[in-house]
């Protein structure tokens, strides 16, 4: 895993907010694919950090984060 920090929007990403996120939660998280990472950020911050995983641990992760 390693945090990336960024300094734009990079709007060529096509990033997909969590089902789980709404407009009044104070909690979003947003995911893009890249070849090689999985990128995770905050929606409600899309200039700041985000982190970059390998496709294998986000897909250890992914049962962890359902329950």
């Amino acid at each position: 895993m390693t945090l990336k920090p960024s300094g734009e929007d990079n709007s060529e990403l096509e990033w997909i907010k969590s089902s789980y996120s709404t407009d009044e939660g104070p909690d979003c998280v947003e995911v893009a694919t890249v070849p090689g990472h999985i990128l995770v950020r905050d929606s409600k911050n899309t200039t700041g950090p985000r982190l970059a995983l390998a496709p294998t641990t986000w897909a250890t992760f992914l049962p962890y984060a359902a329950h």
